[in-house]
């Protein structure tokens, strides 16, 4: 009996943690984001950084949105999305230096800061 509790434990807790996990890869991973329409993109000053803006049209029941994504032009890292934002259409992108990006009034330091709007 004590066998038969323990693996109940065992299965109830792995089972916790796969739909912990399936949640967090549908709802909060910005690396899982809808692709979009290509939008615009800007490059940093010194060339390291493109960033790539893409609107994403949610259909009848839900808003557009912008999705942007940091490309490393000189590293040949993966490219990496820093910027998630509802109901927008456009892109404004201005480089303020070599690592930081003002997207629609909110200003990032790449590659570190993220931006998004589901945890503002």
């Amino acid at each position: 009996m004590k066998k038969f509790i323990k693996g109940l434990f065992i299965f109830g807790g792995i089972f916790v943690v796969l739909i912990a996990f399936a949640i967090y890869q549908l709802f909060f991973d910005m690396d899982s984001l809808p692709t979009g329409e290509y939008l615009t993109e800007e490059t940093s000053l010194d060339g390291t950084y493109t960033l790539k803006a893409y609107v994403i049209n949610g259909g009848a029941t839900v808003s557009y949105a912008m999705r942007g994504e940091l490309v490393f032009n000189k590293m040949g890292k993966k490219t990496k999305n820093i910027y998630w934002n509802y109901r927008e259409k456009t892109a404004a992108i201005t480089w303020l230096d070599n690592d930081t990006v003002e997207i629609n009034g909110h200003t990032l330091d790449v590659p570190r800061d993220r931006f998004d709007f589901r945890y503002q």
